[in-house]
């Protein structure tokens, strides 16, 4: 259903802004900072998300060694995480609707924990394969009911920092697992000689698994599903964070209108967007240090560092992501077409710097350049979870779980592929960078897709909170 451009989001704007001066100008009346501790938990959360995620892409060598693995065959283990994400994202995010937040978060942080550290107990590939699985289908919750969180606790025009900030802390969490990981395997030395032993692989996937375990308990005994009930939000706070909030009819939540949903453009086309960077992101994580290892031939260390540096440009995207996206919204009263053209533009810098990485000699200029691809790849995230918080009305978590969930057929496809690719070419014949460097093609022109499609997203065209006249 069409509606004028930003004319819900530009009046929550306008009255928030009245309600934060009216605030201003009464005595005693400034607002605690309670959405902030909200946000550190939230940042935590996906470093915690990402750190745990990520750290089996510097650990697949040895694991592979020590298991007897190939590189697709590793991809099927790779690949069962992105199929069980995609899989319980909806029903994850649909538990945070109706049963809140706080209980669901702490749940599923718990169990990917678990999985985590089972991960160092695999003896071959089937059961390697069923742990990842579980694994994500554990970690598929935690961005829907994130999303939640921010739009219970965050007036509209602190959403894109708090999600840009959000972001940035799981590029963070991804930067910093090449090194750590590569330290609790092989040690920590200090110019040739070890001071601290490494625990292997196994054992590093027990201390990551433990970080989780940590963050939900504390989580639960400080967090409130409404702002309202937490006893460290004023009246000045609540006020300022509730009256910025599109007014809910009842406490019942309606059934999830999925005819409409399927019907709407706008899902199909953010689908196919998260497809495409999911895509570029997963290869990163699970197979950059070995392609910096075996088809550029660094070391091990190096290998771990350069990872690193990549996902810090992941970082960087998704801070200056939420930076831009706040401005845009100021300078433009939300008009729909300046956010297409962000992403789209974005998508492209990714296109051309990846592109640019592979006509690279040395393994640090690859390295900046793969970098500079991560940073456009990313740079879109904050103006995507805006867009979807703005056309998504009362199914938030349940249709950001779906846009996410439609991200997985691209990283599912991604993750398989290179291991199958790799595998081919070395059945083929070839080695080093010429076993590795075609594929990054194929990639760039999945960027090139996933710009187009930004062109056509429409955010004046929101879901229907039911399928009655669809």
């Amino acid at each position: 259903m069409p509606r004028p451009p930003g004319s819900l989001t530009l009046r929550l704007v306008m009255h928030e802004r009245d309600t934060a001066a009216d605030l201003k100008s009464e005595p005693d009346s400034s607002p605690t900072r309670a959405r902030f501790g909200v946000l550190a938990f939230l940042c935590s959360l996906s470093f915690v998300l990402y750190i745990d995620r990520a750290c089996i892409g510097k650990a697949a060598i040895p694991l592979s060694e020590d298991l007897g693995l190939t590189e697709a065959q590793l991809g099927y283990a790779l690949a069962a995480f992105t199929l069980a994400y995609g899989l319980f994202e909806v029903p994850t995010g649909r538990w945070g609707d109706r049963y809140g937040s706080r209980g669901v978060l702490a749940r599923i942080v718990v169990w990917w924990s678990v999985f985590t550290a089972l991960t160092g107990a695999a003896t071959g590939i089937g059961m390697l394969v069923v742990v990842r699985f579980l694994f994500g289908a554990g970690e598929a919750g935690a961005y829907p009911n994130a999303a939640r969180v921010i739009a219970r606790w965050f007036p509209l025009s602190g959403r894109g920092m708090a999600q840009g900030w959000m972001l940035t802390s799981a590029q963070l969490g991804a930067a910093m697992a090449p090194p750590v990981a590569e330290g609790l395997i092989n040690g920590i030395g200090w110019r040739g000689d070890v001071s601290i032993p490494g625990v292997g692989w196994r054992g590093a996937f027990l201390v990551f698994g433990s970080l989780g375990i940590v963050w939900a308990v504390a989580f639960y005994w400080w967090f409130r599903d409404e702002p309202a009930d937490h006893p460290r939000v004023n009246d000045a706070e609540r006020r300022l964070i509730e009256h910025a909030r599109p007014p809910q009819p009842s406490t019942e939540h309606p059934p999830i209108p999925w005819r409409s949903i399927l019907r709407s453009r706008n899902i199909w086309l953010l689908g196919v967007v998260q497809t495409c960077s999911s895509a570029i992101y997963y290869m990163v994580i699970n197979w950059y240090p070995s392609y910096l290892q075996k088809g550029r031939g660094v070391s091990s260390q190096q290998a771990a560092w350069l990872a690193s540096l990549v996902l810090a440009g992941a970082a960087v995207g998704c801070l200056s992501s939420g930076y831009f996206n706040d401005k845009l919204s100021r300078m433009t009263n939300f008009h729909p077409a300046r956010f297409r053209i962000y992403g789209f533009l974005g998508t492209m810098f990714a296109a051309v710097c990846l592109l640019a990485s592979v006509r690279a000699e040395s393994a640090l200029a690859t390295s900046l350049w793969a970098a500079a691809a991560c940073v456009g790849t990313m740079s879109q995230q904050a103006t995507f979870w805006a867009v979807t918080t703005e056309i998504s009305g009362r199914h938030l978590g349940s249709i950001f779980g779906l846009m996410n969930s439609l991200g997985v057929p691209g990283a599912f496809a991604s993750t398989l592929f290179l291991g199958q690719f790799v595998t081919w070419m070395r059945e083929h014949g070839h080695e080093g960078r010429a076993q590795w460097d075609p594929a990054f093609y194929v990639y760039a022109g999945v960027l090139v897709v996933g710009a187009f499609c930004w062109l056509a997203v429409d955010a004046r065209r929101h879901v229907p909170d039911s399928d009655a006249g669809a």
